[in-house]
This record gives structure tokens, sequence and C-alpha cells, in this order.
């Protein structure tokens, strides 16, 4: 075509998905239906609460206790799974061994795992009579029916999530990195402080904020294994559903609020983290 075809006939820019406006629209209707307006619906409720109330009903020593265990423990576990996270991560990529397929399986078994079936497992394997909780128990260490039996759960559930974040990073990034380092003369240790560590930082922080999120929000592997007692092992989800039972509707959308704001902080927080590390580089 000539020039003054080009010009007469400007060619269109082809999107990859055709239907910008219907893809886009479709998008936005389906975000709203099945996220934004859940959420609406749960600020909405406690408003019947007022704000003297709304105070009062996230105020409780026994709301306070269970919000501050949900959220600490939740960000240990999520600190915890990040480094062992990230050796796992490294074993599968850089190292064959004979089993790897295996391991790389069992990695996502709290995926497919039913909670309440690793709740009954871990129970059972940390009680006072169980396999490892009666080996604890001969140096004084009980961990079931403790917060302890809470960090234990949540590790388990979140672990996949820093894993799977890390993995396909680490395997992208290659040998050719840690080789040029050693040319240079770096050590070991200083390859993976100064050139590996700085580069897998985005994908750590970003599991990091995944497991913390999953682990929040965990109820089904918990309630078995934490004994569930107020102001001590009792996490915030557990009580959500004790205020639904007792009929306070308002009550439990209180709690959920103040968890929905706490959980949005924490990941705004973890992702500009994130953006920060990832212009670092």
């Amino acid at each position: 075509m000539s020039a003054i075809g080009l010009k007469l006939f400007p060619l269109r820019s082809r999107h990859v998905l055709p239907g910008f406006r219907l893809s886009l629209g479709f998008t936005l209707f389906y975000l709203a239906g099945i996220v934004l307006v859940p959420l609406l619906a749960l600020l909405i409720r406690p408003v019947e609460l007022g704000f003297g109330g709304f105070a009062d009903a996230i105020s409780t020593p026994r709301v306070l206790a269970s919000l501050r265990l949900s959220f600490g423990t939740a960000l240990a576990a999520a600190v915890i799974d990040s480094g062992f996270g990230l050796i796992i991560a490294w074993v599968l990529v850089r190292y064959r061994f004979p089993g790897k397929g295996l391991l790389d399986a069992v990695i996502d078994l709290p995926f497919a795992l039913p909670t309440a079936v690793a709740g009954i497992a871990l129970s059972t394997l940390y009680a006072p009579n169980g396999w490892v909780g009666s080996l604890l128990a001969e140096y004084g260490i009980r961990v079931a029916y403790t917060p302890w039996g809470v960090l234990v759960a949540m590790v388990f559930i979140a672990l996949p999530f820093t894993v799977r974040t890390v993995q396909p990073v680490m395997a992208e990034l290659g040998l050719e990195v840690e080789e040029a380092a050693a040319t240079l003369g770096a050590t070991r240790i200083q390859t993976i402080a100064r050139v590996v560590i700085p580069m897998l930082g985005p994908a750590v922080l970003t599991g990091m904020a995944m497991a913390f999120a999953r682990a929040a929000g965990e109820y089904g592997s918990i309630i078995f294994i934490a004994g569930n007692i107020p102001a001590v092992s009792e996490i915030a989800p557990l009580l959500i559903v004790t205020k639904l039972e007792q009929y306070d509707y308002a009550g439990a959308s209180a709690i959920g609020v103040v968890m929905l704001a706490a959980s949005f902080v924490m990941l705004l927080a973890l992702n500009g983290l994130q953006s920060w590390a990832a212009k670092r580089r």
C-alpha cells in the first residue's frame, strides 16, 4: 500500500483480545459481582451499630486477643515460610536427586488437602500423645491446643505460596549470574548475599504477602489444633463464626471489617516494599 493509502486508511492498533470495550466491561462486571459487592455488603452491615457500637464491638479483650493472635501468628508464619520456601525452591531448581519429582508434588499437598483433614492430622501428630507431641512433652514443650499449634497450622498451609512464587524466578535466573560473580572473585556467601538474594527479593516479598493473607484467613486446619481457648488460642475467624451462631451479624461483620482493613494495609505495605526492591535492582 502506498504512503497516500496509509494516510487515508490508517492501520488500527490490534489488541490480543478482540473487543476491548466488551472485554473491559465484562472484567469490571465480574470483578464487581464477585469481589466488590460482597466487600461492600461487609462494610455496610456494621453501620447499624453506629460508631460507638462499632468501637465497642472490636475493642473487647476477647476480640483484641483474637486479632493479635491471627495477624501476629500469620506474620510469623509468613516470615518462617519465606526462609524455608527459599531454601526448598533453591534445592528444587539447582539440584538433581532421586525423588525430586515426588518432593515437588508434595509441596502442593496443602493446596489439595481439605483443611479439616490437615487440622486433624496436625492435631494427631502434635498432641501430647502424638508422635511429635510426645517427644516434645519430655522437654516440657506443648504445641497442640496452644498458640504454638496455630503457628504450626499456618506454616503448613502457607508454605506452597512462598515456594511456588520463588521457584520460577530462580529457574529463570540461571547459573550465569553466579558464574560471573565467581569469575570476579566473589565468594559463595558474597554471591548469594549481594547477587542472588537481591534479584529474588521481589519474589520473596510477593510470596510472603500471599502466605500472610492465606494464613490470616485460615480457619479449618487451625480450629482442630488450637484448642480455641478465648483470649489465648482463639483466632479471629473462629470468633466471627461464634458470633454468627449467636445471630450477632453486625458484631461478626465489625470483626470482619477490621480483618479486611488490617490485611489490606499489610498487603499494601508489602507490595510497596516489593516495588521499592524491584526499583533498586
